[in-house]
């Protein structure tokens, strides 16, 4: 073994934790063979860390190799009588080391190279010692490798209760065991659910029920103990606390500010500051978690929060992702990660800490830099962005690629029909064409013209494994991480003009008065003639200062072709709909959006009720209506600023499958059933639908999982996993790319209006960037002014200015770079003027 670098090892490892897999993943970590004993036990335990492990043996550049010593002669051994399983795979992985210590002997070429055993199982290691075998932990092998010191601060801490902090102070409960924990579930003493930390207050949350007790769907959590150690996403324990101990979810904005961690009274007394009086109505079911069924915790992106004592190792982790809590870790490094982005991962929380314990994984890169930035809002988001491996680029086709006879079979030539498609400018990923036509008889026909990606992306193949999981295309601000290799996606299946494409056809023959008289489906090829550009997005964001309204006529023309274009998709959505759900009841993959409830409204309705007008939500008609008839002469934008209150009120709209639900009912569109028919190239919920509708009309044949509801269920929760996913990265981006852009600009004066209003801030839309901003009344270091909250207004009163719903008010805006963790745009309110007015978004 070579001293000052572990380039010459071959080594078995037993036991992998995350963190190991951290450390194995490290370029300086090369030439290991992996037993299949092993793998198999990997695989068993964590699918994610298997998969990391499996991606390292195929990595040819890190000299990984699995060896199948279960199906191999000399080293395969039998379970003796009493033996159990576990000591049996610990026997067999001693005797394949040792098999392989003795092979590498007889090799004459060989150079003399000592094999290595690396486990964390100290009565293996120890046998192996007894039998002749080197063998280390892998921590006491990691800090042999002096030459590469910071591989250490990627070591795990040992366990829930090591490395406990000095105090030795009892902050949170003791978690109930699981196999109590599961009793009592099954006795309904507990209940089962996932747990979601507040991004505004991190001495909140909410856990999501699991199953069909809808009264009690949604459970708050509170302060700190009750909170115990439970992080976004895991899988908890809840038990209910009795109905005079309920509360219900504050209006007060909380961040943790990173205090001295031994300052728990603080802590306690943030929590009172929660506990105000609240109107009884509003009250919820509230619990605490006693217990963690299934920990969710994932590598997380952040920065370093240096400690203030000289020479430290120990220093805190602030997550770029408000809901996770700071994270403790022990690094030599903190000089050169300071002002870093990097990436952590929790080992465990032990009872007499305020913050779990962490170690390092891998620095990403200046903060603030725009490369390291991207990379961590799509790591944050679990956006898929890697480029597509050989494996998956194997199935596109050869080019040059040319359409063939076999091609045509099932097929409609169209390419005599005058195709057009609209698409903004640069657009390369074209899905869709439309034509229009009168046909003999006078009635109109009307087609719209989708990309055949089924036709590339076939079946079970990696390439359909790896849309599968992508899931759908992500647009950034500048750049677009694509669901399909750029060979598809800007050229074999988008509907550029002049060139033959083949395309999934919907034609309908509709009357003078737009009533569809015949549909019909068709595998076809066309030729589209022409791509019709819409406007530029400077003329498209050109408004009218006052009104800001769009006032340009390209920007009206715009808008009714782009009206055109979505009317005849939503069409063509709601056929597909229909024709595979006639065809497939148990197994159409639909789209459903789901009506809120009617509490949802209760802000909009008295916002609304403030500048006396009526807003009806008992339909999505009615609430369309009085929508359209809320104008106010005399503040032209009020009906806008509704709108944006209006779809902050909806609840999300979710793939599902046919035979798995009963309410198919689009609310947004009003409509009985919808599908995602229109957009294969950036949505992989369009290609199954296409291939359903190609069975359907006999243009290609079924496979197995097509018509398994259970796989369709699985399929549209990751499908919806990832279009949330997809969102919230998309709006990371704007919000990253308006740091930018108000870093140049220093301090902007702007109007903005009061869109919600809290317990101690007011947040505020600024409509000519369409930023939000949340404006809080105190500020740290100086005295709080008098805040009166009215839920019923609503309205906050700080001193003697009452700030309403809709108010208009104008405020400075700048970037604060003042807290490195998370530069933000921060906002001073100029007009009204109020004491100790600072904002922040």
């Amino acid at each position: 073994r070579d001293e000052h670098g572990p380039e010459s090892f071959r080594s078995s490892i037993h036991q992998m934790q995350k963190s190991l897999i951290d450390i194995l993943e490290d370029p300086v970590i090369k030439n290991v063979i992996v037993l299949q004993t092993v793998l198999q036990e990997v695989r068993n335990r964590s699918a994610p860390v298997y998969k990391r492990i499996r991606d390292v043996i195929q990595n040819p550049e890190k000299h990984f190799y699995s060896f199948t010593n279960e199906h191999h002669r000399e080293t395969y051994i039998q379970q003796e009588q009493g033996e159990s399983s576990n000591d049996r795979n610990d026997r067999a992985i001693r005797v394949a080391v040792k098999w392989y210590s003795e092979h590498l002997k007889k090799i004459e070429d060989e150079e003399k190279i000592q094999v290595i055993f690396l486990t964390n199982d100290r009565t293996n290691k120890e046998k192996a010692l007894e039998e002749g075998i080197t063998a280390y932990t892998c921590e006491e092998y990691i800090k042999s490798l002096i030459a590469n010191p910071d591989l250490v601060d990627r070591l795990a801490c040992v366990s829930d209760e090591g490395k406990e902090i000095e105090s030795g102070k009892i902050i949170f409960p003791e978690h109930i065991p699981l196999s109590k924990l599961q009793q009592g579930i099954k006795s309904g003493v507990y209940l089962q659910g996932t747990y979601r930390a507040s991004r505004d207050n991190y001495l909140e949350a909410t856990v999501w029920v699991h199953g069909d007790a809808e009264e009690n769907k949604e459970i708050i959590i509170q302060g700190l103990k009750h909170l115990n150690r439970a992080v976004h996403e895991d899988i908890v324990a809840v038990e209910l606390l009795a109905k005079d101990e309920w509360v219900a979810l504050s209006s007060v904005i909380l961040q943790d500010d990173g205090q001295n961690e031994d300052d728990i009274e603080n802590e306690e007394e943030k929590e009172n500051i929660l506990k105000t009086s609240v109107n009884k109505d509003m009250l919820r079911p509230t619990g605490k978690v006693v217990g963690i069924i299934k920990r969710n915790w994932r590598p997380f992106c952040g920065m370093l929060s240096k400690s203030q004592i000289k020479e430290a190792r120990r220093h805190l982790f602030t997550p770029a992702d408000r809901r996770i809590p700071r994270i403790r870790i022990e690094t030599r490094q903190a000089d050169t990660l300071e002002g870093q982005r990097i990436i952590v991962a929790i080992d465990g929380w032990p009872r007499n800490s305020r913050y779990p314990n962490g170690h390092f994984v891998k620095n990403l890169g200046s903060a603030g830099d725009k490369e390291t930035e991207t990379e961590v809002l799509l790591l944050e988001h679990d956006v898929p962005h890697q480029p597509f491996s050989q494996g998956v680029l194997s199935f596109l086709p050869k080019m040059p690629w040319s359409i063939t006879e076999q091609d045509m079979k099932y097929r409609e030539d169209l390419r005599h029909l005058c195709v057009c498609s609209v698409d903004p400018p640069g657009c390369t990923d074209i899905d869709d064409a439309l034509h229009c036509r009168e046909v003999e008889n006078g009635n109109i026909e009307v087609g719209v013209h989708i990309a055949d990606v089924s036709h590339f992306i076939r079946p079970g193949n990696a390439l359909d494994e790896e849309s599968a999981k992508r899931g759908t295309t992500v647009y950034l601000c500048e750049k677009r991480i694509d669901m399909v290799p750029e060979l598809l996606s800007s050229n074999l299946c988008s509907l550029r003009s002049n060139v033959d494409r083949l395309a999934f056809s919907c034609i309908w023959e509709v009357n003078h008065k737009a009533e569809i008289l015949k549909t019909r489906f068709t595998k076809s090829i066309i030729n589209s003639k022409v791509t019709l550009t819409l406007s530029s997005p400077e003329v498209r964001f050109h408004m009218d200062s006052e009104t800001h309204d769009p006032i340009d006529l390209q920007t009206k023309e715009l808008k009714e072709t782009n009206s055109m274009v979505e009317e005849f998709m939503l069409l063509a959505n709601v056929s597909v709909a229909q024709k595979i759900y006639e065809e497939f009841p148990e197994f159409a993959l639909l789209r459903k959006h789901p009506a809120p409830p009617p509490s949802n409204y209760d802000i909009l309705v008295k916002a609304a009720k403030s500048k006396n007008l009526e807003i009806k939500t008992d339909s999505a008609k009615a609430l369309a209506e009085s929508l359209d008839k809320a104008e106010s002469p005399e503040f032209p934008y009020l009906n806008t600023l509704l709108r944006i209150l209006t779809t902050r009120c909806m609840m999300q709209a979710v793939y599902f499958c046919s035979g798995m639900d009963n309410d198919f009912h689009h609310y947004g569109l009003a409509s009985p059933i919808y599908t995602h028919f229109t957009s294969p190239i950036r949505r992989y919920a369009d290609i199954i639908v296409h291939r359903l509708l190609a069975v359907a009309i006999g243009a290609d044949s079924t496979y197995p999982e097509l018509t398994d509801k259970h796989k369709l269920a699985d399929m549209c929760k990751n499908l919806n996993y990832r279009h949330k996913m997809a969102q919230y990265a998309q709006r990371a981006s704007v919000a990253f790319h308006t740091q930018l852009f108000f870093k140049s600009k220093g301090i902007v004066n702007e109007d903005a209006y009061i869109l919600f209003v809290r317990k101690n801030a007011v947040v505020v839309l600024i409509p000519k960037y369409g930023l939000e901003g949340t404006v809080f009344f105190e500020e740290k270091g100086k005295p709080t002014p008098r805040l009166d909250y009215n839920n019923e207004v609503p309205s906050l009163t700080v001193e003697d200015t009452t700030l309403h719903v809709f108010d208009k008010v104008k405020v400075n805006i700048m970037l604060d770079a003042s807290n490195i963790q998370h530069q933000k745009i921060r906002m001073v309110l100029v007009e009204p003027k109020v004491r100790h007015k600072i904002c922040d978004s």
